[in-house]
């Protein structure tokens, strides 16, 4: 048993022996089944907290030479069949990438140490091997060779060179190559296995790591249920120690996964004549912050003792496309829709909102809905990592707008013409009159003023009604069926009278015949030529009306 070589079982019993523990053993029987298959690439990327290294140290424990069986035989592995065919079957290597790879270090230096380190543990444990002390897998291959004991190789925190070094990109390089020349394709690998918290980085047109499968806390697929706790084990552990469950749900839930496998090409055309795709959900709960609240019965956040909310200003502070609009309103319970497709995996090229989100759900600061493909903020715990990250004067301006845009949803809501006008022309100073000099720049401020509706609704821009186009449209989400659809014709230098008879003229209620009798017409005129001098003065009238 070396550091490196076959660690041996102490770290997974000591969690074993601690007050709260949560048996996921039967992850390896999903593991044996891939043992030495071209899937036999595994890279597990969850947010912090959520059990990698946890998970990693029972593989270690149970794959290494050495005699882990008493530690396995009662638990939940023992009642699947074949459950010890691979048990203290391989050499395990176990190397943890943030004890080498450093800010600011160089990347080569860090990957030479880690193999000088490795290659020690080997010859004291095949003394005889004559090896290359410059060349891993030359020499692991040789010791393979040798001992005929084929290699399951665990490297936790996979992704530090690109947390660490983020602007090194050669050192990145270097580093993806290495891994790739180490592991891919190699026959003295019967597993291998990385965690970390980005997915596998791409760069050019092609991944250096291409042979991994992904398990993401986007994409769980069959690890799914070993992702985090799920609902019924906190349950268990909340009615062992007395604790109440809604509380620490509400604190603590909300990331929601499915167990379903990417589909084929073909999937859209299986899904047409009807062929099952069997799916589970899963509601999942972080560890850390679970075991912290049950143990101790405080409830509170637990998230800041493992990840400095400074990171999530961070990325949030760049306000790409308007983020911090996008911010505030995930902290008033609204979800956005992202791609997730064109994240790039790193932690600098972001090229829109739609990046910075997307990583968010990777560091688990958003929960992600695959089916409605939309983020949110899961819980009160990451709420309150939010509000933390928000204290800053510069949040101020943010907050202050999107207040004002709850306040015209519900001014619209009211039908409270005059009050609807005053706010618009609040954004309207806000945003400067520069930017009102056509119907199509007074169209972005109203989307703008109107911004808190995404809550509620889906924006729909020039609605084809049958006869030309409304110019928008907001239509209740499914969840909040009882609101009004909206909508809503602008004009310029016109009048709110014929902006509201243009609606009805489109005859708009062919395409909205279910939204009948809970439909507000609302007509908006900005006049450019406003007697500037008249105390009641404004450049916003606006008509509502029901239909």
């Amino acid at each position: 048993m070396g550091k490196y070589l076959n660690p041996g079982c102490m770290k997974f019993q000591q969690v074993l022996n601690s007050e709260i523990y949560v048996d996921k053993t039967e992850m390896v029987s999903y593991i044996n089944s891939i043992i030495n298959t071209e899937q036999r690439y595994v890279c597990v990327s969850r947010p912090r907290r959520f059990g990698k290294t946890i998970a990693a140290n029972m593989l270690a424990a149970y794959y290494g030479r050495g005699d882990s069986r008493a530690v396995f035989a009662d638990r939940l592995i023992a009642g699947h069949d074949n459950w010890d065919k691979y048990i203290n079957h391989f050499d395990v290597v176990r190397v943890v990438m943030t004890d080498y790879i450093k800010e600011n270090k160089d990347v080569s230096e860090s990957l030479e140490k880690m193999t000088e380190r490795i290659l020690e543990d080997l010859s004291e444990e095949y003394p005889d091997v004559k090896y290359d002390p410059d060349d891993l897998f030359y020499s692991m291959d040789k010791f393979y060779r040798k001992s005929g004991i084929q290699f399951v190789i665990i490297i936790d925190e996979w992704d530090a060179v690109f947390r660490a070094c983020k602007e090194d990109k050669k050192g990145q390089k270097l580093y993806l190559d290495f891994l790739r020349d180490w592991l891919k394709d190699q026959e003295f690998v019967a597993l291998a296995y990385m965690t970390g918290i980005l997915p596998i980085k791409k760069y050019g047109q092609h991944s250096a790591l291409n042979m991994f499968d992904e398990y993401s806390i986007i994409s769980p697929m069959q690890l799914a249920p070993y992702t985090g706790f799920t609902e019924e084990e906190v349950k268990e552990k909340c009615n062992e120690f007395g604790r109440d469950y809604e509380i620490i749900k509400e604190w603590y839930n909300g990331y929601d996964i499915t167990d379903i496998i990417p589909p084929d090409p073909n999937y859209e055309l299986q899904k047409a004549i009807g062929k099952e795709i069997s799916q589970k959900h899963y509601s999942i709960y972080s560890p850390l912050s679970v075991v912290k609240a049950i143990s101790t019965g405080i409830i509170q956040n637990y998230w800041n003792k493992t990840e400095n909310y400074e990171a999530l200003a961070e990325y949030i502070r760049m306000n790409l496309e308007g983020l911090k609009d996008s911010v505030a309103l995930l902290m008033e319970g609204g979800r956005i829709k992202v791609n997730i497709s064109k994240y790039q995996n790193d932690m600098t090229s972001f090229n829109g909102s739609n990046d910075v989100l997307v990583m968010l759900i990777h560091l688990g600061y958003l929960g992600y809905d695959v089916e409605n493909k939309e983020v949110f903020i899961p819980n009160n715990e990451i709420l309150d990592e939010f509000k933390t990250s928000t204290e800053s004067t510069e949040w101020i301006d943010t907050f202050k707008s999107f207040k004002k845009s709850q306040e015209l949803l519900k001014a619209t809501w009211n039908m409270d013409e005059e009050k609807v006008a005053m706010i618009l022309e609040w954004f309207h100073d806000e945003a400067e009159n520069k930017t009102y000099n056509s119907e199509a720049a007074l169209s972005y401020a109203i989307q703008m003023a109107y911004y808190a509706g995404q809550k509620y609704y889906t924006n729909v821009q020039e609605l084809d009604s049958g006869k030309g186009y409304v110019d928008l449209v907001y239509l209740p989400s499914p969840k909040n069926p009882d609101k009004p659809a909206l909508l809503i014709e602008l004009k310029y230098n016109r009048s709110v009278t014929t902006a509201a008879d243009q609606i009805r003229n489109k005859e708009y209620m062919q395409r909205l015949e279910h939204y009948k009798g809970n439909i507000l017409v609302i007509g908006v005129n900005y006049d450019k030529e406003a007697d500037t001098e008249s105390d009641d003065y404004k450049h916003h009238t606006c008509r509502i009306e029901k239909a």
